[in-house]
């Protein structure tokens, strides 16, 4: 950083001080601007200033600036500046004098400062130490801010030292910039820039948390209506007072971080600004020093020295949303082209035609589920378990992997990937297709006329507008299953009893049609605590004994800022869904029923680690053994543990080989 020469300024008495006005509207606004982070005026004319070393030349004070005079820094001009009467103020940065408030056309903008600088520069004049360490905090604090600012990274785990011993490149540009400008432009592009590193460093926040919950950046086009949800979620774990209250402070930290981060910039150029030729000087040498490491590729601790961390970061964030707005056009585009959107009814899915089909996902059922060593035992155990019991009921399964199209939330995406056979990784692909003709496999089925449909949604609280688009004739939410029970944390219900309550509403029924059904299961959902245990299914009643067991569980947040418990309690609830669902089948199911079930993504990095890959479990189970028998050259794992080396498909390949498998006959619509 610069070493700026300090020049010291006798102590002016009070009554000299509070006689004498601001040399212009200009230069009161100067004294303002660096005043309101604690920062004492600009220095004087030469004939007031001190300085250290008076016999050197460097130590000299920098010639003033003609920025509104436009004339040169030297001459009959500077000399004239020089003898200034006594008692007229000085421009804090031209040096010229100011005029009798009676002559000052600018004296009446003027006047309500002066007694705040009159007392100001008493206060300074009475503790002249104090000013000086006041000055020279602010000023420092104002330059880590800004540096930080500048070096800071986007993620979690690069929060590393070495992120910190780099030389930026944009504050050296950002110098030569401040030196050359006059002050009105120099001020406000200050301002200006400081506000703009304020809001790239709330991105790169943002962009922290989304990749250790989302495992991706945050998109500034799309996922704005996300915190929205996420404040939902921290609702339903934590309660609302912490909701709001974390809401709030979130903001009155933006806002702080805007002004804080505007001051520090405009603080630093003044003091350019104030001591421009050693600021040159000193500009002159970064610069050369950053060419230098750039060129040598120079490091620090395998970091390069050069840095030009926030311009790349406005340069991603540029071609992020560039590349979001062309990403509309071309999807929308390949939602409209579909393999099997002109085939007819009769010939979709002929092969499971009399099958109750069921569909289900399992929140957060992800690879590291069962194969992380801090959480596979259990899961694993449980998966054994239950091929076991099933294998009894006369039940067998198959399973293989599927990337999801997310990871650590937005459970929504996993779900249309799946079912509509598109890649949709964004809110944006979202929206497009739902509002699109494009055949979910779900819909499939409701399209040939030969099944009643369903859904099963105990994680909706609001007006589900889907459930066109999943072809579903009717949709259970959390408000509509009967529950009395509470709710555990985010979930609304325990999963065995929606599953009960979609056995007792609609799959216990006598019906003159199959049955084909989505379940969205919840308990697994974070932050896993506390969790439901299993009860007798002839106890489950409207859910009110689940009471105690939520009382009698962890604490969310216990939970949420422990890995090790985070870890244990994940598996402990995909062991809870898994358990549900099986025993559910076991229950209930019959020589018809097909059940497919799959994690909709992997949970969050805190839990899977932060090179985990998208992978998710899924599993056919079925007692007709032509069902299984059909997927046979898909070389999946026998039981419900898919092995190591099991395939691994796309997620949104699903749904054409699934059709394919079952007898449908491609005949595509195009664009």
């Amino acid at each position: 950083m610069p070493v700026f020469t300090r020049f010291r300024r006798p102590p002016a008495t009070v009554d000299d001080t509070s006689s004498v006005p601001p040399a212009s509207e200009e230069a009161a606004e100067t004294v303002v601007s660096t005043a309101a982070i604690g920062a004492p005026p600009e220095e004087a004319t030469s004939e007031e200033a001190v300085p250290d070393e008076a016999t050197s030349d460097e130590a000299a004070p920098d010639k003033p600036d003609r920025d509104d005079a436009g004339l040169d820094d030297t001459g009959p001009a500077d000399e004239k500046a020089n003898a200034a009467p006594h008692g007229a103020a000085p421009d804090a940065e031209d040096g010229s004098p100011s005029t009798d408030a009676g002559t000052d056309p600018g004296a009446d903008d003027t006047a309500p400062l002066r007694p705040r600088l009159a007392h100001w520069r008493d206060w300074r004049a009475r503790h002249p130490t104090a000013a000086l360490v006041l000055h020279w905090s602010t000023t420092v604090l104002a330059a880590v801010l800004v540096f930080a600012g500048l070096v800071m990274p986007n993620r979690v785990a690069a929060l590393q030292p070495n992120r910190f011993t780099r030389l930026p490149a944009e504050a050296i540009v950002a110098a030569v910039v401040m030196l050359v400008l006059p002050r009105r432009p120099r001020v406000i592009l200050a301002a200006v820039s400081g506000t703009v590193l304020g809001a790239l460093t709330i991105v790169n926040v943002l962009d922290m948390g989304f990749t250790e919950y989302l495992g991706r950046a945050f998109n500034l086009v799309l996922d704005w209506g996300l915190l929205d949800d996420a404040q939902s979620y921290v609702a339903d774990s934590m309660g609302r007072a912490t909701a709001v209250g974390a809401a709030v402070g979130a903001v009155v930290l933006v806002v702080l971080l805007l002004v804080l981060m505007a001051l520090a910039t405009v603080r630093l150029s003044n003091l350019l600004a104030s001591n421009r030729q050693t600021a040159t000087r000193a500009t002159l040498i970064a610069g050369t020093v950053w060419i230098t490491c750039s060129t040598l590729g120079l490091q620090v601790d395998g970091m390069p020295i050069a840095s030009d961390r926030a311009a790349g970061a406005l340069k991603v964030q540029a071609h992020r949303v560039v590349d979001t707005v062309r990403d509309e056009a071309a999807f929308r585009k390949e939602a409209k082209a579909d393999q099997f959107g002109n085939t007819p009814a009769g010939q979709l899915v002929p092969d499971l035609r009399g099958k109750d089909m069921i569909f289900t996902f399992i929140e957060s059922y992800g690879r590291s589920a069962i194969e992380d060593p801090g959480i596979a035992p259990g899961v694993d155990r449980t998966l054994d378990a239950s091929t076991a019991s099933l294998a009894k009921a006369g039940f067998h399964a198959r399973s293989g992997w599927l990337t999801s199209a997310t990871y650590g939330g937005s459970s929504w995406l996993g779900h249309s990937t799946t079912l509509s056979g598109l890649w949709v990784d964004n809110q944006q692909r979202y929206r497009t297709v739902m509002s699109s003709d494009h055949l979910s496999l779900t819909k499939a089925f409701k399209k040939t006329g030969d099944w009643d449909t369903v859904g099963v949604m105990p994680g909706v609280q609001k007006g589900w507008p889907e459930q066109s688009f999943y072809g579903l004739d009717k949709v259970y939410n959390a408000f509509q299953m009967g529950y009395k029970g509470p709710k555990f944390s985010w979930s609304t219900m325990p999963d065995q009893y929606a599953l009960e309550a979609f056995q007792r509403l609609e799959h216990g029924k006598k019906r003159d049609k199959p049955l084909m059904s989505e379940i969205i299961l919840t308990s697994s959902h974070q932050p896993w605590s506390p969790i439901p245990k299993m009860v007798g299914w002839d106890e489950l009643g409207d859910g009110s004994l689940f009471g105690p067991i939520q009382k009698a569980g962890t604490n969310p947040s216990d939970i949420i800022t422990d890995t090790t418990r985070s870890k244990q309690e994940y598996g402990k609830s995909i062991q809870y869904s898994v358990t549900s669902l099986t025993q559910w089948l076991e229950r209930y199911g019959t020589d018809d029923t097909v059940l497919v079930f799959l994690g909709d993504h992997q949970p969050i990095a805190r839990v899977s680690g932060n090179h985990a890959s998208r992978d998710v479990p899924v599993s056919i189970v079925a007692k007709d053994p032509k069902v299984l028998d059909k997927i046979a050259g898909w070389k999946w794992t026998e039981g419900l543990k898919p092995a190591k080396n099991a395939p691994v498909w796309k997620m949104s390949s699903f749904r054409d080989r699934f059709l394919t498998a079952y007898g449908s006959t491609p005949h595509p619509s195009k664009d």
